[in-house]
């Protein structure tokens, strides 16, 4: 059995929670009490949503079709909600391993920047370096496919720990985390063909982490690559 079946379900999985953040990103308008029903819907036992609160992702489709009104212009199309929704959870034999997985690598969260969407270094690149390990392309892929649906711009930043880099291709821990940035910057216009105009890209170091760098464990938290779709 192929040790990395798990990714496809995970990357169905991370489209997914892009699709639905995007779309409440981009509505044009929704009413108070219309906002208020759409956080409660998500309130409930834990379940594959719980990163992004709780509820049941069979109902998702018809949920938002419930809200696309004229005035709630939606960028995401639902019959693009509904091919995702369709292959990942047909058939629960990968679920567990995809949630504890997802859970371990990736965070969704919002600031006042916008949408982040939180990928842990280590999975992402070996020790030390800035090219992009080949199993997490598709999630690259999947990525691309909420970018393409929508007009927001993007932030691609990138952080470490404390630890200075030991390597002479780098000065310091600020340009080796841009130089990581730059390599998922590099797959989306090279690779994917997405234009430049809306990205921007920038290397933080270990000016932002997320943890105190007092352990190993919260040391490889603060390691990760954020792609921030911006508020419009």
């Amino acid at each position: 059995m192929d040790a990395n079946a798990w990714l496809v379900t995970f990357g169905d999985l991370v489209m997914l929670l892009l699709t639905f953040f995007v779309m409440l990103l981009t509505m044009s308008s929704m009413d108070t009490k219309k906002m208020k029903e759409i956080f409660m819907h998500f309130r409930g036992s834990p379940g594959i949503l719980e990163l992004a609160g709780s509820g049941e992702i069979a109902d998702l489709a018809a949920f938002i079709s419930k809200y696309q009104t004229s005035e709630s212009l939606l960028v995401i199309d639902q019959d693009i909600i509904k091919r995702l929704l369709m292959p990942s959870f047909k058939s629960d034999k990968n679920t567990k391993e995809t949630i504890k997985n997802f859970d371990e690598l990736v965070s969704i969260t919002d600031d006042e920047r916008g949408i982040v969407l939180s990928f842990q270094g280590d999975a992402f690149f070996d020790s030390g370096k800035t090219t992009i390990k080949k199993e997490m392309f598709q999630f690259l892929d999947s990525i691309t496919e909420a970018m393409e649906s929508c007009p927001n711009e993007i932030l691609i930043m990138g952080h470490t720990d404390n630890i200075p880099i030991q390597s002479r291709l780098y000065k310091s821990n600020q340009e080796f985390s841009l130089y990581r940035g730059l390599s998922v910057l590099e797959y989306f216009l090279e690779e994917k063909g997405l234009s430049p105009s809306r990205f921007f890209v920038g290397g933080y170091g270990a000016s932002r982490p997320l943890h105190p760098n007092d352990t190993p464990e919260k040391r490889a938290l603060n390691r990760r690559v954020e792609i921030i779709f911006k508020y419009l």
